[in-house]
């Protein structure tokens, strides 16, 4: 009844003045919102974490993801030990140190 290229046609398949890359900008103006709204901020956040995870020392009182308070005792290259009461060690890795709350100073030495 119909032949292919008739229906085609008719659903603007040929004879579409734009074509090819008029098609695609839709899709790369999405990607490109994508990537400032959010791609970019994570890679930031996710730099900015590095750096706090390489910066810590021994004395700084931290909060673990898990929500944990303590100080640091010890330092090794991927694990850290926690104080998190007097005479309370616990050991966790280095990447799950959420936030430095106050570097370099210990609130127990301070008595």
């Amino acid at each position: 009844m119909f032949s292919f290229s008739t229906t085609v046609f008719a659903m603007g398949g040929f004879g579409e003045g734009g074509g090819g890359f008029a098609s695609f900008v839709p899709l790369i103006l999405i990607f490109v919102i994508f990537w400032f709204l959010v791609i970019r901020p994570q890679q930031k956040k996710a730099k900015a974490h590095r750096q706090l995870v390489s910066e810590l020392k021994k004395g700084d009182e931290v909060l673990t993801d898990g929500g944990i308070f303590g100080t640091i005792q010890k330092v090794a290259d991927d694990m850290v030990t926690l104080e998190i009461a007097p005479k309370v060690p616990i050991r966790i890795a280095r990447s799950r140190i959420a936030e430095v709350m106050n570097p370099g100073k210990s609130s127990r030495s301070k008595k």
